[in-house]
């Protein structure tokens, strides 16, 4: 794979000879999969041949790179006077770090090799894997549960029979103020998870976690923010459908605008999941119970064309990936956010709140309320497992609202 990056047979060989040949090799061979041009192919391999280069001058072979090998070769880049020349050291950083990330992937160098555990919590670690084999938790709960639970033990320490109930209040409180509802939601819900790991696990009194205080909040106390269908339609045709990142767009602005799926449905879809002979996609959603969706002439036109014509080549099973090396799949429902955020831009359409990939799932809802759908099945679209989330949107139809209104009763003056 190496010759798809350079055309000189000599520095083939010379790579290949080298002291770690085999990992350049497989390296190249990864660059290549996820479709980086020549030039940029180049600059990756001379950084790792640099990053090898240097290991072996300080007695380090490929299986003992780690993270902390990594910043020593970052600060040797501060006053390298090697023989490689490299115009941005911080971008070679960057490369050497994906280097040692592929050599983790390929099992080359221990699993632990790119995990910061020096500084974290014992008792973090526990809870994350306690979450993964007792709750079926996954990656992005866990993330937002590791930020609230590392403050609460530099706080109050890591010892958790020392604690007391004044501490974890004052924690709770401290984290709240300033922070909005949702924020402080997030708090409350990560430290009670983790006083009740705690619990579970023998380290506190069975009943502590009652001391986490309950953040107030009114049901439909709010309305839900959305789109007129005229709006909706002006964004979906911003897109440029001659170029392949219009087309991904488009399709995945149909998916949110037509069947009401999250952001997270999205980066979640595979190709396993499109059944094009039954018209209809299986969608898995926040509680991992798959549900199949009818797939509408429109969605799978979109699709279709996406994939024929806009998709670059990758071994990846996601439907959507990046449209630039390396073609991978998204990281995170906020990519989907991004793009629908793009959209409203170019159609000059202006968000109303937070959270734009679930702007038009909120404008779904509320079309299909207006053309007279039943609350039931607005919750049946929207994978609702309670009528009771559906109630918020009973509030948007106002010409109903205006029908059963009483009228204001009178009050004489005093």
């Amino acid at each position: 794979m190496l010759s798809k990056f350079f055309v000189a047979r000599w520095r083939i060989r010379a790579l290949e000879e080298g002291p770690a040949g085999t990992c350049l090799a497989g390296f190249g061979e990864m660059l290549v999969q996820n479709g980086y041009p020549p030039r940029t192919g180049r600059r990756h391999l001379r950084a790792a041949e640099h990053f090898i280069d240097w290991a072996k001058r300080q007695g380090l072979s490929v299986p003992m790179l780690d993270l902390q090998a990594l910043a020593r070769f970052r600060r040797h880049l501060d006053r390298c006077r090697c023989r490689y020349a490299h115009a941005n050291r911080i971008e070679v950083f960057g490369r050497a770090r994906m280097f040692l990330r592929y050599l983790c992937d390929a099992e080359i160098v221990g699993a632990s090799a790119l995990d910061d555990a020096g500084d974290e919590p014992a008792l973090l670690m526990e809870f994350a894997m306690w979450m993964r084999q007792q709750r079926g938790a996954c990656a992005a709960t866990l993330d937002k549960y590791h930020r609230p639970i590392r403050d609460l033990l530099r706080q109050v320490g890591n010892v958790p029979s020392r604690w007391d109930v004044h501490q974890i209040r004052m924690f709770v409180l401290e984290q709240s103020q300033g922070a909005g509802w949702g924020a402080a939601k997030r708090c409350t819900t990560a430290v009670r998870m983790f006083i009740r790991f705690l619990i579970a696990t023998g380290h506190c009194p069975v009943g502590f976690d009652a001391v986490i205080p309950a953040i107030a909040c009114w049901r439909l106390a709010t309305l839900p923010r959305y789109l007129q269908p005229a709006e909706v339609e002006r964004v979906i045709g911003s897109c440029d459908r001659t170029t392949a990142v219009g087309c991904r767009d488009r399709a995945i602005l149909l998916l949110l605008a037509r069947l009401g799926l999250r952001g997270g449905d999205i980066v979640q879809l595979r190709l396993r999941d499109i059944d094009w002979r039954g018209a209809s996609i299986e969608v898995s959603g926040k509680s991992r119970r798959p549900t199949r969706l009818p797939l509408t002439q429109e969605v799978g036109q979109a699709l279709a064309r996406y994939l024929l014509h806009g998709r670059p080549s990758t071994n990846a099973d996601a439907v959507f990936v990046r449209c630039r090396p390396p073609f991978r799949a998204f990281r995170g429902s906020s990519t989907i956010s991004v793009i629908v955020d793009q959209a409203l831009r170019r159609a000059r359409v202006s968000r109303p709140s937070r959270g734009a990939a679930h702007l038009l799932r909120h404008s779904v809802a509320s079309s299909m309320l207006r053309e007279g759908a039943s609350l039931q099945d607005i919750a049946a679209v929207l994978r609702h497992r309670s009528i009771h989330t559906t109630e918020i949107y009973a509030k948007v139809d106002v010409r109903m609202l205006q029908a059963i209104a009483q009228p204001w009763p009178e009050v004489r003056p005093c």
